[in-house]
């Protein structure tokens, strides 16, 4: 018994019935505003399916050739767009963490970065597209932007980690600013930079590719040609590339990964 002298099993399963109760009043009332009927959702998946097999399938690879200058495009956004980002996020990095020289800066850095990270690559595309118009520098602008925002807040994580608990001896034994960060920070730095610029690159692979959807270049502008002008069996063949280039990409991340912390 409780203070209450409710039993405490009791207690338990009506406390675990209420929770119940109400995630399954949270989760449908989306559904409500938005005057989704699921019924009728479920029953539209056959013809979706139906639809889909007619349009799409089979895959149209007589183009293959066609589409490698667009996956090469992709995958040099992805490339050059990561490692802009990575070097001017690791300085916007310390400058935002506890190294900065500076309270003042380290503040309006931080700001920077946070106005930065929240706003998603595809707005940034698209915002530059209507300034400079159609074209790959659009692109890679963009995805620069966007993954600075990442990787300096993951940057700065890391960079405080190691300050907290591996740079105290440095700073005591009198070291200036540029050996703490030469002789101290950057060697325990490296494995983390590696992890998230990896991991950015990763992201930036699936991004590069949707930013063509925007006029912003890449595989991404043939996929959404090929959908407005109804050439289903050519955007499957191009969405085919686009996720086996994804895959691979994870694969070889992955191996990367093995060899560098194995």
């Amino acid at each position: 018994m409780d203070s209450k002298g409710v039993p405490i099993n009791q207690g338990k399963k009506l406390k675990l019935s209420l929770t119940i109760i109400f995630m399954c009043v949270v989760a449908s009332l989306p559904f409500f505003y938005l005057d989704v009927n699921i019924v009728e959702v479920m029953t539209s998946l056959p013809k979706l399916i139906r639809f889909f097999i007619h349009n799409f399938l089979p895959p149209n690879f007589s183009n293959l050739r066609a589409y490698m200058e667009p996956v090469i495009e992709t995958l040099l956004f992805a490339i050059v767009g990561t490692y802009i980002s990575a070097v001017l996020s690791f300085i916007l990095g310390i400058l935002m963490s506890q190294l900065s020289p500076n309270l003042v800066i380290r503040v309006f850095i931080q700001s920077f970065v946070t106005f930065l990270r929240n706003i998603p690559v595809l707005i940034w595309a698209s915002l530059l597209v209507f300034v400079f118009g159609i074209g790959n520098i659009v692109g890679l602008i963009a995805l620069s932007l966007a993954t600075v925002g990442i990787l300096s807040r993951m940057y700065a994580e890391s960079i405080d980690e190691i300050a907290s608990s591996k740079l105290e001896a440095l700073t005591a034994s009198g070291a200036s600013y540029l050996q703490i960060i030469l002789h101290g920070l950057l060697p325990e730095f490296i494995p983390a930079w590696i992890n998230w610029t990896l991991f950015s690159f990763e992201i930036n692979i699936r991004a590069s590719a949707i930013l063509g959807t925007v006029g912003a270049g890449g595989l991404g502008i043939l996929i959404q040609t090929n959908l407005n002008l109804r050439n289903f069996h050519e955007a499957t063949t191009l969405i085919i590339i686009l996720v086996v280039m994804v895959l691979m990409t994870e694969m070889a991340i992955s191996n990367i990964r093995s060899r560098i912390y194995h």
